[in-house]
């Protein structure tokens, strides 16, 4: 082999190891490059899925303090209450569904971000209509309270009419009460002359003048006398002999029936005792007209 052979063959090689080289090195580059991309796509997902996974517990969160504050809402409407009931549903099963979610995906999180942000412009509305109900609840009570308050006023100003409407009938009966104006009571002869002898006595005379009194009706007056004895007993002709007192029907003695024009009038009025009925000791009148008591007096037998 000559000399300039081997110098080509020489050449040959070395030019041939140059390639070589260069590929390899090329080669190991882009393994370098393939090496950093895979671990930043590595990295990059990484993150990615442990971002998916703050925002999937970030939700999750979320729905349970939605569900303490539907637990929360209180009222007292019926509707209201069920609607609420129903949204409060559909937040438990989207709790559910994201508890459920094992590798979340961006498109998952963002349905069910969407999901959660439409819950939550429904319980807004609920709270609204809540505290709008109680507001009015709230104006309902000071008007119910205005209203018992009113009553409540109402009732004492009709009760203190009632009161001044009995007093002034009161005052207007009162004012219309005769009087038996001086009142006297005695045993008397068969001459009309007064004794207090029982062996004696014809008759009882009470004499007495009714009152004048304008506000008093005018017309006939039935005026009833009651004599009781010593021992309480009422001188009596007859137990039909009643009349009308304070609802109750009691006897009389004797009665006279007199017209009465108002102005003062003289009355005598005459029991005629039967045998046995008088008895020594004292005596009590009383005289009733119109319903009333207008006088009392006493007098003594021996």
């Amino acid at each position: 082999m000559t000399n300039n052979q081997q110098s080509n063959i020489g050449t040959s090689s070395s030019a041939k190891d140059k390639r070589n080289n260069i590929i390899v090195g090329s080669l190991s580059g882009v393994l370098v490059i393939l090496l950093v991309l895979f671990f930043m796509q590595r990295s990059e997902h990484m993150t990615i899925v442990k971002q998916m996974n703050n925002d999937k517990d970030s939700l999750q969160l979320k729905l349970s303090d939605m569900l303490t504050d539907y637990d929360s809402l209180k009222t007292e409407n019926d509707t209201l209450n069920y609607n609420m009931e129903l949204a409060k549903t559909r937040v438990q099963d989207l709790l559910t569904e994201v508890k459920q979610v094992k590798k979340a995906s961006y498109d998952q999180i963002t349905k069910l971000r969407n999901q959660i942000v439409t819950q939550q412009k429904i319980m807004r509305n609920f709270v609204v209509q809540i505290d709008s109900l109680n507001k009015r609840n709230k104006i309902l009570l000071a008007e119910n309270k205005e209203i018992k308050q009113q009553n409540i006023s109402i009732r004492q100003e009709k009760k203190q009419l009632e009161k001044e409407k009995t007093k002034l009938q009161k005052t207007v009966a009162q004012a219309m009460v005769l009087e038996a104006l001086n009142l006297k009571a005695e045993g008397i002869t068969k001459s009309s002359r007064g004794t207090q002898k029982i062996r004696k006595i014809k008759r009882l005379r009470v004499s007495f003048t009714l009152s004048k009194n304008i506000t008093a009706k005018r017309g006939n007056k039935a005026i009833y006398v009651r004599i009781s004895r010593p021992d309480q007993v009422l001188l009596m002709k007859s137990k039909k002999d009643v009349f009308r007192f304070e609802d109750l029907k009691i006897p009389f003695s004797t009665k006279r029936v007199v017209e009465y024009e108002g102005t003062e009038l003289p009355v005598n009025i005459y029991y005629t005792p039967s045998k046995g009925d008088l008895m020594k000791g004292k005596y009590t009148v009383n005289i009733f007209a119109g319903g009333n008591n207008i006088g009392t007096t006493q007098f003594t037998l021996k």
